[in-house]
């Protein structure tokens, strides 16, 4: 009996991770804990909003600090490779951004948080549909 409650409870977090609406990233960088969220799970083709909510050590939303994401594509066999970037803007306590992914296939997004004469960033990779 409890094989099938730990499976049902297995398969209901799998589902919700599965069908959640935003796909999300979260890390430590530097001293932030950054949160990352894009409107599409999986990233598709075209636009795709950005949510990059920001905490300090203590927990406290940071609200001045300059954010720039880039996203970029590695060159594949004829063709050259494509880098793109946006400022991010401040909307209540996260920034937020439009990434235009223009293909399908893997893209390296860099999430860079100046703030204070220092810059950390936050990398990852998706795979947009």
């Amino acid at each position: 009996m409890k094989k099938i409650a730990f499976i049902t409870i297995i398969l209901f977090v799998t589902a919700g991770i599965a069908f959640s609406k935003d796909y999300e990233v979260r890390q430590k960088v530097s001293e932030y804990d950054v949160l990352v969220k894009i409107d599409r799970n999986p990233p598709v083709v075209g636009d795709n909003n950005i949510k990059i909510e920001i905490k300090d050590v203590v927990g406290k939303y940071v609200t001045d600090a300059k954010v720039v994401v880039e996203y970029s594509m590695p060159a594949m066999p004829g063709m050259p490779p494509m880098n793109y970037k946006t400022n991010a803007e401040l909307k209540e306590n996260g920034y937020r951004a439009r990434m235009n992914l223009s293909m399908s296939g893997p893209w390296n997004i860099a999430v860079k948080i100046s703030r204070a004469g220092k810059t950390s960033t936050m990398k990852f990779t998706v795979d947009a549909k």
